[in-house]
């Protein structure tokens, strides 16, 4: 394994987050030895190139002329120009894409479609857990216990409000309002009267087609749990606590604090059962779906309780920061992870042929009106 690329970016409210976890891979990365190449995905579904790329800024101005276009032919990245000129070939990649068209899975179809090996989840998990209704389904699948919640689709919102206000009263205030897809706590809102639930659903549907309103548990602790897989072997990190001084917590205090100090506590003070269980949940969530490279699972604890909240298959700086505090152990990580990627390809399966439109019976164009 020698030439590796790293995605970030993409038609998503989250991409400037995602450039900063991409050139933070990058770089670790090239620490590491390797031919890295970092690539951005464009808003119209562009993908940009720079060799030099180095930091954050390097990606501020996509017309900047010293970036290229670029495109995957098979597994290798060329120019997206007339010559068509072979730019690497790449034995893997990395999908640090946050939110939005990329980490929806629309990525990792890219990849699959290319044959080229990634250290990511792929399309199905990916869009799964991209939409927090889907997840919600999916944890209760497994008898993982998520807080009580119903969705709302914008065009039943638009059309009569009054069914949508009577759960909520159903429910019980406060409630919590959030847009099926987006991360970051962007567009989520906590709502403690039927005015603010009118409100919050206005502010998500500007964002979203559909929202997912949860019942908000005024003493709920938030609880990380991250995991990746080598030779088959899943492994959990310790539940981390995430400190927030508002109701949520937000996006300022996720990504504009000050200094270099992450306001959670890992371990997290919980109690042997409490934490086993969100070790076990997270676990559970990554071998039945087949998850791959790093994720990182959300969870509330309230009342005693354990409650699954989201699964975030492309984690911030992808969560390298709990299994190791340094940048060495991160840097280990991501090519440990990448490397059992790379040897474990999937045996190409046998695509059948029907060898129908070799049939004379649907020549021309009438053949092809034939029923």
């Amino acid at each position: 394994m020698r030439n590796i690329a790293v995605f970030f970016g993409g038609r998503s409210n989250e991409s400037e987050i995602s450039i900063i976890t991409g050139m933070l891979a990058v770089n670790l990365l090239r620490g590491a030895d390797l031919q890295v190449y970092p690539v951005c995905l464009g808003e119209k579904g562009e993908l940009f190139y720079k060799a030099d790329a180095r930091g954050v800024e390097d990606f501020r101005d996509l017309s900047d002329k010293s970036i290229v276009c670029a495109a995957l032919e098979g597994n290798a990245l060329v120019r997206a120009d007339k010559k068509r000129k072979k730019i690497a070939t790449l034995d893997c990649a990395l999908n640090c894409c946050h939110g939005g068209a990329g980490e929806d899975g629309t990525l990792s179809a890219l990849l699959s479609w290319n044959g080229l090996p990634f250290a990511s989840p792929e399309m199905p998990a990916s869009a799964i857990f991209m939409n927090k209704e889907y997840s919600q389904i999916a944890a209760k699948g497994l008898g993982i216990p998520v807080a009580p919640s119903f969705s709302v689709r914008e065009e039943a919102w638009r059309k009569d409000k009054s069914e949508t206000l009577a759960k909520g009263e159903t429910l019980g205030y406060p409630l919590i309002v959030k847009p099926s897809t987006l991360g970051s706590s962007i567009g989520i809102t906590v709502a403690r009267t039927e005015t603010e639930l009118k409100i919050a659903l206005d502010s998500a549907f500007r964002l979203d087609t559909g929202a997912l309103v949860e019942a908000y548990f005024e003493d709920k602790r938030d609880i990380n749990c991250a995991a990746y897989s080598l030779r088959g072997e899943t492994v959990t990190s310790e539940c981390e606590e995430v400190f927030s001084a508002e109701s949520i917590l937000t996006f300022a205090e996720k990504y504009e604090g000050t200094g270099n100090t992450r306001n959670s506590r890992c371990p997290a003070e919980l109690p042997e059962e409490a934490s086993q269980a969100i070790k076990g949940y997270t676990k559970l969530l990554y071998e039945t779906f087949r998850l791959r490279g790093i994720v990182r699972a959300d969870f509330l604890y309230a009342g005693g309780s354990v409650y699954f909240n989201e699964l975030n298959t492309v984690p911030g700086s992808l969560a390298c920061y709990l299994f190791g505090e340094s940048l060495t152990e991160a840097r280990d990580l991501l090519v440990s992870v990448l490397q059992d990627r790379t040897k474990q390809r999937e045996a190409q399966k046998l695509t059948l042929k029907t060898g129908i439109l070799e049939r004379d019976i649907f020549g021309g164009g009438k053949g092809c009106k034939k029923s």
